[in-house]
């Protein structure tokens, strides 16, 4: 259980005049966790009871429902992931893509299964099928479009050593827009090389690359429209523990679902880190930058302006007791695009308790 006090003086990050916004969250939740020799099972619920006041007065309650499956034989591992999640647009997605929407609640629907197969000691085989559903509240009043996505990956891990990795992988995907008055449908099939490698055990460095195929029909008045383009997306990540300290440094790109009835290219490059002041006291920085273009026409016809969205948040967090933790942040975001005329930027601070109860915990 926990309790957050919240200000932000450009919640909508627009370059208009605007009211600070100030509210409070209430947020319960739960999480379970259950193993056998063979089956794991993990998830949690959790909801936010928040109330907004002033520039954006709101009332709003948000959903998380993930769900986590493993089930191993000698040489097979199938899995799942997903689950529900009720948010706003202005935070699972904006992180996700980088892309500022119109403020309002999103619906988001994920099943993700797996399964790989151990052919020898150095070889597997590996595949996952994708399938997300993402609804808005009163998306056309606000421009938003309703979307699904599914698609899979099969391909082969080769491990030469016990510390390195290299996998190829064939991907498809299917984008396509829902309950609008214009359709969109998107296919970027692709192929994905990745070689990771653990120099030490505190060390860890993952790089990848390899080509999307994107086909986009545009359907409006009757006719239809199709375009070919291709893109390549890559990333790099670094990951580095010391006594004291964790580090990640991320490069990336990749092609993503928008609420504005398209696929976008974004760009990011991040880090993160984290120092323990002390036994119960550690301060952690997140800095991030995303750059935004369009990577299929938008439903409704032309293209995404580019759009670059800069984030700073310093947070410390001390556990001061055994059941209670304090958090106190604060975020800098920078918005520009050329549609406006001069960048937008917030500040927000947030404070916030969290009560953690003792575990339950039942064994035969």
């Amino acid at each position: 259980m926990s309790t957050k006090a919240y200000y932000n003086d450009n919640l909508l990050l627009t370059p208009l005049p605007h009211d600070p916004t100030y509210g409070y969250w209430i947020s319960p939740g739960v999480e379970f966790a259950g193993k056998t020799e063979r089956l794991e099972v993990s998830g949690k619920g959790a909801l936010d009871f928040v109330d907004y006041y002033g520039g954006e007065p709101n009332r709003f309650t948000n959903v998380f429902l993930p769900l986590t499956m493993k089930y191993r034989t000698e040489r097979d591992e199938w899995g799942f992931t997903g689950g529900f999640t009720r948010d706003n647009t202005l935070m699972g997605e904006l992180l996700t893509t980088g892309l500022v929407l119109r403020f309002t609640q999103r619906n988001l629907w994920t099943v993700n299964p797996t399964w790989a197969h151990t052919i020898t000691e150095k070889w597997a085989f590996q595949s996952t099928f994708q399938f997300n559903d993402s609804s808005y509240q009163d998306g056309g009043r606000f421009g938003l479009v309703d979307y699904q996505v599914f698609g899979g990956s099969a391909g082969f891990v080769y491990r030469p050593t016990e510390r390195d990795e290299i996998q190829l992988t064939g991907t498809y995907n299917n984008f396509h827009t829902a309950n609008a008055p214009f359709g969109l449908r998107a296919t970027y099939p692709g192929a994905i090389l990745s070689a990771s490698r653990e120099f030490t055990e505190t060390m860890k460095a993952t790089v990848y690359g390899g080509p999307r195929f994107i086909s986009t029909t545009s359907q409006s008045g009757g006719t239809s429209q199709t375009t070919q383009e291709s893109i390549w997306v890559y990333g790099a990540t670094l990951i580095k523990e010391f006594e004291q300290a964790r580090l990640q440094v991320t490069a990336a790109r990749d092609i993503l679902p928008s609420g504005f009835g398209l696929l976008v290219q974004t760009d990011r490059l991040s880090l993160l880190t984290s120092y323990d002041l002390a036994e119960t006291v550690t301060a952690s920085i997140d800095l991030s930058g995303y750059w935004v273009s369009g990577a299929s026409p938008i439903a409704r016809g032309g293209t995404l302006p580019e759009n670059q969205l800069f984030y700073c948040t310093p947070k410390l967090q001390w556990k001061f007791s055994e059941w209670w933790r304090f958090e106190a942040s604060y975020s800098y975001r920078l918005r520009d695009a050329q549609s406006l005329s001069d960048p937008a930027t917030s500040n927000a601070l947030t404070l916030m308790v969290t009560y953690y109860p003792s575990k339950l915990a039942f064994s035969d």
